[in-house]
């Protein structure tokens, strides 16, 4: 029996299907990475008022799910309606935007090509940290919601490569498929940041991707919603109210020799990112 929440948005889905030739299709994306400030950029970015978020939830997830098989339409039905051009012209001297936040796009081997054959011209936004901090935190929060049975991050770690493997044959022999390990306890490979960019660029050119180093935005968000704005050539209405969203505190404190380990691990994947960040990440100051 379906809750009345699951109810809502089946009519929601449905009424948004039924209307999807007059819905937005997003011009840029927030595709990750997982744990990287993606949900505090998405609030920050959605209370513009050119700028429109989806109208059920945060994430679509339709070019790195099963959902991509149900095709363009069911994807617009997520997106608000169009409004009067002439209008909102006159009032904010810009067209509407419309986008969403899916952190796995950035990792999904299949989804950098799926955007790019349906959504031509749209632009890619991708937040960078720390990458052991990074899987530090993606371990304790995938152990929070469940998909993650081993409490020990250090051996976590240990089994990653086990997790994954075959994972990118699977999506290349069934496009539909889901792959576990690959979504949820890839803490390593979802930090080199490098090995995904250079997978996209390819496919939408070096103008089109907006790295942003996460230790940036948080400590300094004013300049790096000017440049965003810049980037997606939205005029400025003040700032947004920023904030910190998601965050989730690590059970205890990582032992140096594993961090510097860890950190010796990422040198090179790190050090491929200075030109996408136009210097070097924060974390390597």
């Amino acid at each position: 029996m379906k809750t009345a929440k699951q109810a809502a948005l089946s009519v929601s889905r449905t009424t948004g299907r039924m209307t999807s030739a007059v819905r937005l299709l997003p011009s840029f994306l927030i595709m990750g990475g997982q744990r990287c400030g993606t949900t505090s950029l998405y609030r920050a970015l959605a209370q513009h008022p050119l700028v429109y978020k989806p109208v059920l939830r945060k994430g679509v997830h339709y070019f790195d799910t099963a959902s991509y098989g149900h095709g363009l339409s069911w994807y617009r039905a997520h997106f608000p309606m169009r409004v009067g051009t002439a209008l909102l012209i006159r009032r904010f001297g810009g067209l509407p935007q419309a986008f969403e936040s899916s952190p796995y796009y950035l990792f999904h081997p299949l989804a950098g090509e799926r955007i790019a054959a349906d959504l031509p011209g749209a632009k890619l936004i991708v937040l960078v940290r720390d990458p052991v901090e990074r899987a530090c935190s993606a371990h304790a929060h995938e152990l929070a919601r469940g998909f993650e049975t081993e409490e020990c991050f250090e051996r976590a770690l240990e089994l990653e490569e086990e997790r994954v493997a075959g994972a990118e044959e699977l999506f290349r022999a069934d496009p539909h498929a889901a792959h576990h390990g690959h979504r949820h306890l890839a803490y390593l490979a979802r930090g080199r940041y490098a090995d995904q960019l250079e997978r996209l660029e390819p496919l939408f050119g070096r103008d089109r991707i907006m790295v942003i180093d996460s230790h940036r935005f948080f400590h300094e968000p004013e300049p790096v919603y000017d440049r965003l704005l810049r980037f997606l050539r939205v005029p400025r209405f003040g700032y947004p109210g920023f904030s910190r969203h998601n965050w989730r505190p690590r059970p205890k404190q990582l032992p140096d020799s594993l961090r510097l380990r860890l950190m010796d691990r990422f040198e090179e994947h790190d050090r491929r990112l200075v030109r996408w960040l136009d210097g070097e990440p924060s974390w390597r100051r």
